[in-house]
């Protein structure tokens, strides 16, 4: 398995902009698909964004969110803009061998960041 370490998070305004980042040691990401989920209280875990050979964004994320990966630093960044108050959760990154938004087939999975976006 990869181990996966994120940051970035932290208190933004609404309509602000953070980066979150996820790096990996023990294995090369470039050879998986990378994907960022995330959980608000109370609610379950849902699929933010993906990539592969390419991209691919869950409906929350689409027009504002961009995943990016740098095979060099062997990390995978997640770029938000526009935040809103209902982006608030507790954000992951995971590692799969399939192209896939479902969590079940990611088998490594980082700590998590918060993001607390204020009205």
């Amino acid at each position: 398995q990869v181990q996966l370490v994120e940051s970035g998070g932290g208190l933004v305004q609404a309509g602000g902009s953070l980066r979150l980042s996820c790096a990996a040691s023990g294995r090369t990401l470039s050879r998986n698909v990378v994907g960022w989920f995330r959980q608000a209280p109370g609610r379950e875990r849902e699929f933010v964004a993906g990539i592969s050979w390419r991209t691919y964004y869950g409906d929350s994320a689409k027009g504002r969110f961009t995943i990016s990966r740098d095979n060099a630093k062997n990390t995978v960044y997640l770029q938000m803009n526009s935040l809103k108050p209902e982006d608030t959760a507790v954000y992951y990154c995971a590692a799969a061998l399939i192209e896939t938004v479902n969590q079940e087939d990611f088998d490594s999975w980082g700590q998590g960041t918060q993001v607390t976006v204020s009205s």
